[in-house]
């Protein structure tokens, strides 16, 4: 399990929280397989085992969302230990997830965030610029937590108004930067020069704490949901993801081509970004209203 973790961790670059929830999940799986079948190593389990585990999960009525995450950290694990030669055959394959509905991402309104963004009088200082380049940063680009949190100072290319950002498994890609958000990256690369002028900021993490260590994901989330409470009273909408759904829901309502979102996010297939296309029925409904002569 350990090399499963060190492969997850350095080349796959799961996020923190998803490796905590990984180690939970088969720790979980571990202990069922050892109480019901006194079996030692989750390796030696079959899909028989493995599908008695899910049933044992849904009987408990859990969410099909957290049922269908363990379902995923099995698939992940099962498909390394094949490939690393510790099992002969994958017993994940004649295993069928649990469907469950689609829930639609929570969203933020374009005139919400927008009066946050160009009305609210960030402070002054390192931190106040810091916070802005945050959310300017998460909504402007649509990028995930954890990409936010590993930009460097050489990943940015001011003049051509990009940053690259790396993804999962390690994956890459360049996603553009508007004018007004590369205004805030300058300030507060000037900013963060006069408060710690002996770093460098040539290979360094780019967003850092007041005490020059490179920030981590409880950190963004306050930050986040302190500015994100005063436009809206939703726990749901008050974390770093509902800044990225905002980016994509935003952008499609304006007109933006799907497949250009979907490389935008950096998702592996469309599927994923498709789920955007439902937000925009109001949108859809209005135009009809207008435009068709029996609306």
């Amino acid at each position: 399990m350990e090399l499963f973790f060190s492969y997850l961790r350095s080349e796959r670059r799961y996020s923190p929280h998803t490796l905590l929830s990984y180690q939970t999940d088969l720790r979980q799986f571990g202990e069922y397989l050892a109480a019901t079948y006194e079996l030692g190593e989750p390796a030696q389990a079959d899909h028989t085992l493995i599908r008695s585990w899910i049933v044992e999960l849904m009987q408990q009525n859990l969410d099909p969302r957290t049922v269908n995450r363990k379902i995923a950290c099995l698939r992940s694990y099962y498909k390394f230990l094949l490939r690393t030669g510790i099992i002969a055959k994958n017993p994940m394959l004649r295993i069928t997830a649990p469907k469950m509905a689609k829930k639609l991402p929570d969203f933020v309104p374009e005139d919400s965030l927008n009066g946050l963004l160009n009305s609210f009088e960030f402070p002054e200082t390192f931190e106040g610029t810091r916070d802005q380049l945050v959310l300017e940063l998460l909504y402007g680009t649509g990028i995930r937590l954890s990409e936010l949190i590993g930009i460097r100072h050489d990943d940015l290319s001011l003049p051509g108004r990009t940053v690259r950002v790396t993804g999962k498994g390690n994956k890459q890609r360049i996603v553009p930067l508007n004018p007004s958000l590369v205004l805030v990256l300058e300030r507060y690369i000037a900013q963060k020069q006069r408060e710690f002028p002996a770093v460098g900021n040539a290979a360094g993490a780019l967003l850092v704490t007041n005490k020059q260590e490179p920030l981590y994901e409880k950190f963004v989330y306050r930050t986040v949901k302190h500015y994100l409470s005063q436009i809206t009273t939703a726990a749901s909408q008050q974390h770093p993801h509902v800044l990225r759904h905002s980016f994509a829901t935003h952008l499609l309502s304006k007109g933006a081509d799907l497949n250009a979102i979907k490389e935008l996010l950096g998702h592996a297939n469309l599927a994923a970004t498709q789920v955007y296309t439902h937000l925009s029925i109001d949108k859809l409904k209005a135009v009809f209203e207008k435009a068709h002569p029996k609306a």
